[in-house]
């Protein structure tokens, strides 16, 4: 279950993208989405209903794109907007796929770029309009859907999403988990058009601060000094309905990535796991 407060001002693309992100859960654990319950908080009292009824509409086009059903859901009146989906799937537990069983030599490779709360950050701050915005937008609105087939056909050791915790924040629990390290070559980590320029500009996401500060004991920085810190900045972006993370043996990456090429999408390799202590990430 997941929701959460409006980050773009269109009702129905809000709507999307929080179902979108709420879906994603189930797409890192290689699941297919069977239900979707409504969760939505909504001040009724100064607001047009229709609003409401915009928002529920893109999550339901959503729901119905990802194959599933909305089986109804519960609404609140609150003094700020909450949308969100509580959901389930099904998978054989003999593919289950989790954060846990990355190894040394796997290959890592990101599904969607990131820097979206930088984006949303600007766009707040009134620094860029919707269509500068635009491919963020759509990004966030996508859903995990092909990515998550295609490490199934695939075979993978392990997978995440990337959200609020962000890039550096969501592979570390991995690594945590699985007891390894990683190396990331933050030049390979695949950025939303604007994303350097806002974070250069100071647009900059109070999660972002407190993802860097939390991780920060666990990375090594062994780039070029003048770029250290706008890369891990952005590196520690809290995302929104973001990629999926996933670690899979060498001999495996290219045909993970030709899936995802052959159905429109795209991947990005980003790093290595690597057998140095649990959770240690070296940046360059």
């Amino acid at each position: 279950m997941d929701f959460f407060t409006p980050i773009v001002d269109d009702p129905y693309t809000f709507g999307q993208i929080a179902a979108a992100n709420s879906l994603s859960d189930l797409y890192a654990m290689g699941a297919k989405p069977l239900t979707a319950l409504n969760i939505i908080c909504f001040p009724a009292s100064c607001h047009p209903l229709e609003i409401m009824t915009s928002i529920l509409r893109g999550g339901y086009d959503k729901v119905i794109e990802a194959e599933a059903v909305v089986i109804g859901g519960h609404s609140i009146e609150d003094p700020e907007p909450k949308y969100g989906l509580a959901v389930t799937g099904l998978i054989d537990p003999r593919h289950l796929v989790t954060g846990s069983g990355a190894s040394p030599g796997d290959i890592l490779i990101l599904t969607k770029p990131v820097g979206t709360g930088i984006i949303a950050t600007a766009v707040k701050g009134e620094m860029i309009g919707f269509e500068e915005a635009s491919p963020a937008i759509r990004g966030m609105a996508g859903l995990n859907d092909v990515a998550s087939r295609a490490m199934l056909e695939t075979g993978v050791s392990a997978a995440t999403d990337i959200t609020g915790f962000s890039f550096l924040g969501h592979l570390y629990e991995m690594l945590v988990t699985s007891g390894v390290g990683a190396e990331i070559d933050h030049r390979k980590v695949p950025l939303y058009p604007g994303v350097k320029e806002m974070a250069a500009m100071g647009m900059i996401p109070g999660g972002a601060y407190r993802n860097l500060e939390y991780i920060q004991p666990h990375l090594t920085w062994a780039g070029k000094e003048e770029e250290k810190d706008d890369a891990l900045i952005i590196l520690a972006d809290p995302q929104t309905s973001g990629g999926l993370l996933v670690a899979l043996p060498g001999a495996k990456a290219q045909a993970y990535l030709d899936r995802l090429k052959a159905a429109g999408r795209e991947g990005h390799t980003v790093g290595s796991i690597t057998a140095e202590e649990a959770g240690t990430i070296r940046v360059f």
